[in-house]
This record gives C-alpha cells, sequence and structure tokens, in this order.
C-alpha cells in the first residue's frame, strides 16, 4: 500500500483511463460486445431495515466521560471509504489503480477484520488521508464473516461507506484466466469453472447488498476506468446517477439493468429503405419512431414513472440506476426512445450517462 507523501509506483505498464465530460450533461459511450448469458441480474439491491448496514439508535460514550454521539452519527473526521470486491479477473486490480489514479488511498487484500483499523488510522491523519479504497478478496467463509462485522461496526460508527461489486460472466472469465494461464484461486484439484461457481456462491449475498454493481463482461480497461472515474472523481456528489442504454435483444439483456424498456411494439424504421442506414440519433429515424401510435404517450408515460422510480430511490438512498431501453437490433427504435428520456432524466435532476451498447455492431 501507498501513504498520501510516498512516491507514486511506475505506471508505465497501467492503462489509463478516459476523463468523461462534466456528467451533468449527457455523456454517449458506444460499446459494441456480448452479454453473456443474455439473463437479469438484481442488480445493486439495498438492504431492508433491519439488515446489518441499518443504522442503530444506541449512543457511544467517550472513554473520559464527555459527550456521547448516537450511533450511526457521522463522524466527521473519518475518511470516505469505499470497498471494492467482487468476482476474480472481474477487473479488482484495475479499479484499485484507478482510485489511485484519482487521489484515493488504496489498499489491496487488506484482510476484512483490519478495515476499521484503516479506517482510524485515516481519521488521525488530520485530512491527509481523506478517502480510501480498500480491495477485499474474499476466499473464505471466515472472510465473509469478518467483511461483515467490519462493515457492521464501520455503520453504527456512522463512516461513508459505499461497496462496489465487480462483475462479469462466466465466460468472460474462463477466456481471462486462460489468457494468462493462471488457475482460479478457488478452483483447487478442479476445473476453472469450479473455482468460479464456488466464489459466486460465496459472493451472493455481498453482490446483492453492494451499493454499485458493474459488469466488466464487455467492459475494456479503458472503459472500466471511465465508469470508475464518473463515480469516484472529486466533484460534487448527485443524490443519484443514472445509466441510459440502448440494446439490441437479440445480442442479449444487460445483465446491470434495474429496469428494461421494450420498443419492439412500435413499427421498426429498418424496414423503411431511405431509414435502414441511418440509427436512431438522425433526426429522421427519430421523428419517424415519434410518429408512430403510442410513441408520445408511452415517452410521456414512462417518464412520469422515472420520476416516481426516482424519487423512491433517493428517498431509499440508492445512488445507482441504470435503466435498459432494448429494441431488436440496438440501433433505432432504442436509441431515439433512450435519447428522449434520458433529456427527460436530466430535466429531472438527475445525473445521466446515455450509452448505445449495440449501435454500429451489425
Amino acid at each position: 500500500m501507498r501513504g498520501p507523501g510516498d512516491r507514486a509506483p511506475d505506471r508505465r505498464n497501467c492503462c489509463h483511463g478516459v476523463v468523461l465530460p462534466d456528467t451533468r450533461g449527457i455523456r454517449r459511450e458506444h460499446r459494441h460486445g456480448r452479454d453473456h448469458g443474455g439473463r437479469r441480474a438484481r442488480g445493486h439491491d439495498r438492504r431492508e431495515p433491519g439488515e446489518y448496514r441499518e443504522r442503530g439508535t444506541e449512543v457511544t460514550v467517550s472513554d473520559d466521560g464527555g459527550t456521547t454521539r448516537p450511533q450511526g452519527a457521522a463522524d466527521e473526521t473519518a475518511p470516505e471509504l469505499v470497498i471494492i470486491s467482487g468476482m476474480s479477473g472481474a477487473g479488482r486490480s484495475t479499479a484499485a489503480k484507478c482510485l489511485e489514479d484519482l487521489g484515493w488511498f488504496v489498499v489491496d487484500n487488506l484482510p476484512p477484520a483490519l478495515i476499521p483499523t484503516m479506517v482510524d488510522l485515516g481519521a488521525r491523519s488530520q485530512g491527509a488521508v481523506a478517502r480510501i479504497g480498500v480491495v477485499i478478496d474474499v476466499r473464505g467463509r471466515q472472510f465473509f464473516d469478518d467483511l461483515r462485522a467490519s462493515l457492521e461496526d464501520l455503520e453504527k460508527r456512522g463512516i461513508r461507506l459505499r461497496v462496489v461489486y465487480l462483475e462479469s460472466s462466466d465466460e468472460a472469465l474462463v477466456r481471462r484466466f486462460e489468457s494468462v494461464r493462471r488457475p482460479h484461486p478457488l478452483q483447487g484439484d478442479g476445473r476453472i469453472v469450479d473455482g468460479i461457481a464456488q466464489e459466486r456462491d460465496l459472493l451472493r449475498e455481498l453482490r446483492g447488498e453492494a451499493d454499485l454493481v458493474i459488469d466488466t463482461t464487455d467492459l475494456n480497461v479503458h472503459q472500466l476506468r471511465a465508469k470508475l472515474d464518473a463515480q469516484f472523481a472529486d466533484h460534487d456528489e448527485p443524490e443519484l446517477r443514472c445509466t441510459v442504454m440502448s440494446f439490441g435483444f437479440k445480442y442479449g439483456l444487460p445483465v446491470d439493468a434495474d429496469l428494461v424498456v421494450d420498443c419492439r411494439f412500435l413499427p421498426n424504421p429498418h424496414w423503411v429503405p431511405e431509414l435502414r442506414p441511418r440509427t436512431g440519433t438522425d433526426t429522421e429515424v427519430a421523428e419517424y419512431v415519434f410518429q408512430q401510435p403510442g410513441a408520445k404517450e408511452f415517452l410521456d408515460g414512462y417518464a412520469e414513472l422515472l420520476r416516481i422510480v426516482t424519487e423512491g430511490y433517493r428517498r431509499e438512498g440508492k445512488r445507482y440506476m441504470t435503466l435498459a431501453v432494448g429494441c431488436t437490433g440496438g440501433k433505432h427504435r432504442s436509441v431515439a426512445m433512450s435519447e428522449r428520456l434520458t433529456k427527460r432524466l436530466i430535466a429531472d435532476g438527475v445525473e445521466t450517462v446515455l450509452v448505445h451498447r449495440d449501435m454500429g455492431r451489425e
């Protein structure tokens, strides 16, 4: 690990991320690649009240008999903390390097039981260590239990904490391990897929409790770093961030989607010869789509639904949302609809990123 005053390590062999524009505007990212499995995941579900990250109401009395502080009240001297975990091979090392480049104090493979101690050391630094990133490699049940106990302790102390979980499909993980000719840390005498299955089962609960889930199946190093930069760069923290992603159903559902919109009820511009080579970003295609019966009504109705959902997410403390908008090929209808929905979300004060996953893929 590296302290704030230590010399930065040589990064000549590191891939540098792409710094995105001001997140309060629309950002477009075109990503081509297949989502393996074609299934929806739960994404980053919030815990129900009463579970271990729910803050209590007990009081903490100082050793010298001084003032008391309600359990869960924020400790103003404590640093901001991000826990990075997830599947082996999903990009934890890349995430650690990205946070370090953003000025975070990053500790790799810290035993979970030592996380509260690390936070205490940061609190004593008098602001020199204001943001700490900890990469957790959970390879056994005891490690997971220690992590759970540490998170309980930090929540009771009011530490500002976020958990990032890096996900990837089994096929992508197998390819990555085979490309570097290394075994999976949990496979033992079995196959790589056996280790992946064991790790996925072990981390299932942590995944469901994470604040942010990033699926790296179709992301390269630069795209992963760009996503992390958008979330953890030093700028004003918004209440809610949303990613609007257009996609083609024939290429599979985005596994990290929280909400899915199906635009296949609208006539397909693909069958209009002059519109076939164009995309939903072109004015002619967008006009054709929204001239169809029900298109404007659907946009207005779904925008109102999103307003209700985002207000609820803010109340519940949910910070990230992924809205997937699909049509057959991800080129015309879903692109046009996602463009309009993005504008509605921004108008409602939601910081929004626009991604056209499959546009140009055919």
